[in-house]
């Protein structure tokens, strides 16, 4: 099309020319090739669109033929879906009959399977928990594929059940020893000769032992029991195969062991009595050190006595029968009244000596309750005031206040009833002195009068 234009314009171009060249006596022959160059560009111009109507019905027989391929593909795919879909649909028939068949030719074994699933996940908890687990691990594996399984047991899965059942049960009733990797309280491991009762214990030279399922790990506790229950365990460890002796057991395979651990001991509840308690231990002690003091004391003082009733004749100022009796030598001349006055005087003299100390082992004996009293009185005004700040909804705030409390009572009675023993038993020994030297004392003066009277 921008040929044909060209040419137009050319051509008019060209006529303009001519009519300049007519006007100016214009050339002939450049108006013949003007003329034969137009004729040139038509007949090039057809050729050209000649060509592109070719080309254009090419193109257009292409795409009809890719047209009737789409089509006919698509018929294909429309008759493949609706094959498909017949052999689907005759295919759920067919699954549905093969699932009947399977479940009529399993009969009861459907509900063997079901209780062996059953079976298998009950018993993993309690194997792995096990204290046989301790020594044969890796027990529980068989039950886990059991228990996830998704089609009939075998024979031989089925046995496995039967020989984990039965392991546990008849190592239960066993008493074995092995060597095992034992985890310390430090963090270090050290391989120990273990010794297990039954699905009980387990127990080593040093003491209990327990088993963690999380960790499979065997684990000192934190804190033995009393040392008699240790002592058990030795005398288990050291018994041979054909003696018995006794054990203590822990039924709950370590709970009420791990239970003894945060049980709180003597010292620890001593110190729960805070200022209070050791006050009361301190009274105590005084109290203690005074009595044995005094009894020390009255009982030389009683070994003199009994030495110097053997010899009344010849009074020894080392006891206070020997200067009682001293008295009453150096006031023979005296009439009975003067000398009674005398001996009185002279057990008077004596008797602070032999009673000292004994108030003090009773005042003390009195003032320990009382200040177990105090204790608690304290004990409760701060569990009150922790009551008022924090509520009671975690009793553990709580437990310390109510610990003093009840702790200083209990250790001003334990202190109140020994001091109170002791000062029976010093006040006795004091006052079977003191009636020693009242009876001599008495003798005396009925001696004396019976001489006046003769």
């Amino acid at each position: 099309m921008k040929k044909l234009f060209k040419g137009f314009a050319v051509a008019a171009v060209l006529s303009v020319s001519a009519g300049a060249a007519l006007n100016a006596h214009a050339n002939t022959e450049v108006l013949d090739q003007i003329l034969d160059q137009v004729k040139k560009e038509r007949i090039s111009e057809g050729k050209l669109n000649k060509q592109r109507e070719q080309e254009f019905l090419s193109a257009r027989a292409d795409k009809q033929a890719l047209l009737n391929q789409a089509k006919r593909e698509l018929a294909a795919e429309k008759a493949r879906g609706e094959r498909l879909q017949k052999e689907y649909a005759q295919n759920e028939v067919t699954l549905a009959e093969k699932e009947q068949a399977l479940e009529n030719a399993k009969g009861t074994l459907g509900e063997m399977f079901g209780v062996v699933r059953r079976a298998a996940q009950e018993t993993i908890g309690s194997i792995e928990a096990s204290l046989v687990s301790a020594e044969k691990p890796g027990r529980a594996e068989i039950l886990r594929s059991l228990a996830a399984a998704k089609e009939l047991p075998t024979t031989r899965e089925l046995e496995e059940l039967w020989i984990a059942l039965q392991t546990e049960m008849t190592e239960s009733a066993k008493v074995s020893s092995f060597e095992a990797e034992v985890s310390e309280l430090d963090g270090s491991t050290s391989t120990k000769q273990v010794t297990r009762i039954g699905n009980f214990n387990l127990i080593t030279d040093d003491g209990y032992l327990v088993y963690s399922a999380e960790n499979q790990a065997i684990q000192p506790l934190g804190r033995q029991p009393d040392g008699f229950v240790l002592d058990s365990a030795k005398d288990l460890i050291g018994t041979s195969a054909d003696q018995y002796t006794g054990f203590y057991i822990d039924p709950t395979r370590g709970s009420i062991l791990r239970l003894n651990t945060q049980k709180a001991t003597p010292e620890e509840r001593f110190h729960q009595g805070e200022e209070v308690g050791y006050i009361i231990a301190v009274l105590l002690v005084i109290g203690l050190l005074i009595a044995v003091v005094r009894l020390i004391d009255l009982t030389i003082v009683s070994g003199k006595i009994k030495s110097q009733l053997k010899n009344t004749s010849s009074p020894s100022e080392g006891n206070p029968l020997g200067r009682i009796l001293k008295v009453y030598h150096d006031n023979k001349n005296q009439d009975v009244e003067n000398l009674e006055l005398k001996l009185d005087e002279a057990i008077l003299r004596e008797t602070p000596r032999i009673e000292a100390g004994i108030n003090i082992i009773k005042i003390l004996a009195a003032i320990a309750p009382l200040l177990g009293l105090l204790g608690t009185v304290v004990g409760m005004i701060n569990t009150f005031q922790q009551i008022t700040l924090f509520g009671t909804g975690d009793p553990k705030i709580m437990a310390g206040s109510i610990s003093m409390a009840l702790v200083t009572t209990a250790l001003g009675l334990i202190a109140a009833l020994p001091l109170i023993l002791v000062h029976a038993i010093v006040a006795g020994r004091s006052k079977s002195i003191i009636h020693v030297l009242d009876e001599q004392s008495a003798g005396i003066i009925a001696a004396h009068a019976e001489k006046e009277k003769a």
